[in-house]
């Protein structure tokens, strides 16, 4: 029973694995480049616009914009698609496997957020960066886990897998829901309309993806003239793929997850790291730190993520709603609980929304998220080193 469980996740894990080393050193590579001679040709390009079409029929963005609204919207639609398929038939489909991660997925999101909104409760610009601990990077994390290698149960990867699933989940709705712009009620008709025609191609179950991603297209782009963040287009458009529970061969769902899986983890990733991650840290010091944004991320993740997971996943394994982790210790996975404050990527991004219109704040979320998930990166990696089993 186990290993029909845990087979879907085994081919995820050699790829987040390595995919976090290689974001680890796209974001160390921004860092020595905003720091470096070429800081200005960095932050330059980034800020260059790019139009892709004619001045009528065309769109013109920044790199930035490019990165985080049009790559990002790939991103989301390959989440997406993985959320999909582990509530159909991962692990999210059975209740009472799904609930502790769900629990401790709550726990995590709930009580970072409070931590920042108890330092920045005084400031309702700096108080809008609330949601940003919230997020856990799934592929730092995992990419963490590999390096302990059979020392670590698959039970407690596959918690943390699902968790990061569900932060994910979580995060797509609070930017829904928070971190949209002015709504623009013709474009969200014109949503809705291509709503229905992907919904019709799945009912008539359209198995070619090309007329998925035609209307797929006109949805991005009504979705960001609508005021809603462009990348809940892809989040629309996974959920209308459809996927063959009996016949995984013929599975649309599975194929393009599988297509996209390389792409996502070594091209789009590391490629919104290296543009995010940059920061100048001349005239860095620990009272930076001290600054409300960036104390407020720090102590959401170091200390808000290992608190929520670990306090409620426990509290709901006691009362015997849920089942601790197969072979896995309370110290273990405490351990993992610590891992979770590895926000990064979504980290990042929550904080790019939550201050498009005060970039002023922006150097202190990425010192922030730098600094909350490097901590958790080597408590978490040190005390779990310690406890686990070799």
């Amino acid at each position: 029973m186990i290993q029909h469980i845990t087979k879907p996740f085994k081919y995820f894990f050699k790829l987040e694995a390595a995919s976090g080393l290689i974001l680890l050193f796209a974001a160390i590579l921004a860092l020595i480049i905003s720091n470096g001679s070429l800081s200005d040709l960095y932050f330059s390009t980034l800020d260059k616009y790019i139009t892709l079409g004619t001045k009528e029929f065309g769109l013109k963005l920044s790199v930035l914009h490019w990165i985080n609204d049009v790559f990002m919207a790939i991103f989301f639609f390959f989440v997406s698609l993985e959320i999909k398929r582990e509530f159909l038939q991962g692990e999210l489909s059975n209740p009472k496997q799904a609930l502790l991660p769900i629990i401790g997925a709550v726990g995590g999101m709930a009580v970072p957020a409070l931590f920042y909104i108890i330092v920045n409760y005084s400031d309702s610009t700096t108080l809008n960066g609330w949601a940003i601990p919230s997020a856990t990077d799934i592929a730092f994390s995992l990419g963490v886990l590999s390096l302990l290698g059979k020392r670590v149960p698959i039970s407690l990867k596959v918690f943390l897998t699902a968790l990061a699933i569900i932060d994910d989940l979580g995060a797509i709705v609070i930017i829904a829901f928070f971190y949209s712009g002015n709504i623009e009620i013709k474009y969200l008709i014109l949503m809705l309309v291509s709503v229905i025609i992907l919904i019709a191609l799945n009912k008539f179950n359209f198995k070619n993806f090309l007329p998925y991603l035609i209307v797929g297209i006109f949805l991005w782009d009504f979705t960001h003239q609508s005021g809603v963040h462009a990348t809940i287009a892809g989040v629309i458009l996974a959920l209308t793929i459809p996927h063959n529970i009996k016949n995984n061969k013929n599975s649309l769902l599975l194929k393009l997850e599988h297509k996209l899986s390389p792409y996502v983890a070594f091209g789009i990733m590391p490629i919104f790291a290296f543009a995010n991650a940059g920061v100048s840290l001349e005239g860095l010091s620990f009272a930076t730190l001290l600054n409300p944004v960036p104390l407020g991320i720090v102590l959401g993740l170091f200390f808000g993520k290992q608190i929520g997971v670990f306090v409620l996943s426990y509290i709901s394994v006691k009362l015997k709603f849920a089942d601790k982790p197969t072979n896995s210790t309370w110290p273990a996975f405490y351990a993992v609980s610590i891992l979770t404050g590895i926000g990064f990527t979504m980290s990042l991004f929550v904080g790019n929304l939550a201050f498009a219109n005060d970039l002023q704040y922006m150097d202190g979320v990425k010192i922030g998220v730098l600094a909350g998930s490097l901590l958790s990166t080597l408590f978490g990696y040190f005390l779990l080193l310690f406890f686990s089993k070799k």
